[in-house]
């Protein structure tokens, strides 16, 4: 993979993104993929297979980006094309039920013991924006309780920062959203239940939800400390408030039960996508009988969308879940993402450079300092500058990770011990670089 002419390698994606300019805000559909967080220009890719992804300039990488976590059993998996021929060849969209729906249905209730109902949608960001109007509409209340550093989409209500006190309502994190939609918002640090009762005490009567990724993978990767999540949990049956567990990352990620099983705590309503559309667009929200009964057309609660449930997403999703009910997929993913997170860890030591790596299952992040990483504000107080090098120096040696030190690294089936090793010695290669850079 290492070429001598650099502007040879990238050629053909960097004229791609000077073309893209032209034609879409920033030349990018979704502001990551612009690898503003890397100093560099994005790589426009052509094909993937199993572990590999190929660029427009013929570049193989091994990838940890995995479509940002929804291609777990990997690339371009033969069972998963057949299924998506097969749907296709008998037309791409009905707007009418399918039994493949109610197939995929079944499968996430008999997953996640706390979902007796679920409704599939075509995004997380949908899923999430009607589980929190589903909440305000069987609570009759309005303010919602979230965590710093969780992304939950880009909904207005969502897109919120802290205000200045622990328990004050939020403010706008973008252009475009009004401040009153903003103050129904109450933003606290991740990990930090005391912040979270001060909340409910100065709101009393008026949280719906509480909000929350239990393990938290849109800031790099933050595992939830003892206890937390069933404090959170029990704060929120003392105050007749829902709790919304985000798992469109965690979700049959971290086990069949996402993160729920993984530390036995149940949410009220769980949001789920990226692995239910086995790479195509679709996600689902669900939870007890009685609040998802809430919405129409049985309830009062609207939500509606013309792709949900999806013929050819439905085929992916049922073919990449029947997958995943074998017994040794998870066993598999710990014994590979556990050597390559002692890899990168002995590498950054045996290198003098500072790195906490933090992992849950399959899903880890390799922050640039040597303190623990427990919240946002730990995140951001991690060094840019060597993750910038080190993701340059990785990507030369033909490993593709998430182009922002606010992303996570995500482990495939497909992933071979071989990959793993290679990945290692890359690793080695970038922080040796690192140091003697930084002396």
């Amino acid at each position: 993979m290492q070429m001598k002419n650099k502007r040879k390698k990238y050629a053909k994606s960097a004229h791609a993104f000077t073309q893209a300019r032209k034609n879409i805000p920033g030349g990018v559909n979704s502001p990551v993929r612009a690898f503003g967080g890397t100093g560099l220009k994005p790589l426009f890719i052509a094909a993937a297979k199993g572990s590999k992804i190929y660029d427009i300039d013929s570049n193989e990488y091994i990838d940890y980006v995995g479509s940002w976590g929804p291609m777990i059993v990997g690339h371009a998996h033969p069972k998963v094309l057949k299924a998506i021929q097969a749907a296709a060849k008998k037309g791409t969209s009905f707007g009418a039920p399918t039994l493949a729906e109610t197939e995929l249905a079944k499968k996430i209730i008999a997953a996640f013991d706390s979902i007796e109902k679920v409704r599939l949608v075509s995004s997380g960001t949908e899923a999430v924006m009607t589980a929190v109007r589903l909440a305000r509409g069987y609570t009759k209340r309005d303010l919602i309780i979230k965590m710093a550093g969780c992304y939950h989409g880009h909904s207005d209500s969502l897109l919120v920062a802290a205000g200045s006190g622990v328990a004050e309502k939020g403010t706008p994190s973008s252009a475009g959203v009004p401040d009153a939609i903003a103050k129904l918002t109450i933003v606290v640090p991740y990990n930090d239940i005391n912040a979270v009762k001060t909340a409910f005490k100065v709101h009393k009567n008026k949280i719906a939800a509480c909000l929350i990724e239990p393990v938290a993978a849109n800031m790099g990767l933050v595992p939830p400390t003892e206890g937390y999540l069933q404090n959170l949990h029990d704060l929120c049956c003392q105050n007749n408030a829902l709790l919304i567990f985000d798992e469109v990352i965690t979700g049959f990620r971290l086990a069949l039960g996402g993160a729920q099983q993984l530390f036995g705590v149940k949410a009220d309503i769980t949001c789920l996508g990226k692995i239910i559309g086995g790479g195509l667009p679709a996600a689902a929200f669900g939870g007890r009988a009685d609040i998802m009964d809430m919405l129409a057309p049985t309830g009062t609660v609207y939500q509606a969308g013309t792709l949900s449930g999806n013929p050819l997403a439905t085929a992916a999703a049922n073919a990449t879940l029947n997958m995943l009910t074998k017994q040794n997929c998870y066993r598999k993913l710990e014994i590979l993402s556990a050597k390559l997170e002692k890899g990168l860890t002995d590498a950054a030591k045996e290198a003098n450079v500072p790195v906490t790596i933090n992992r849950v299952g399959s899903i880890m992040c390799c922050f640039f300092t040597d303190k623990p990483v427990r919240n946002f504000v730990d995140v951001r107080s991690t060094n840019i500058k060597q993750f910038k090098k080190f993701f340059a120096e990785m990507l030369k040696q033909g490993i593709y990770l998430a182009p922002s030190a606010y992303e996570a690294m995500f482990v495939s089936l497909a992933h071979s011990r071989e990959d793993i090793e290679k990945t290692i010695e890359a690793a080695k290669n970038s922080f040796r670089k690192i140091s003697r850079k930084s002396r």
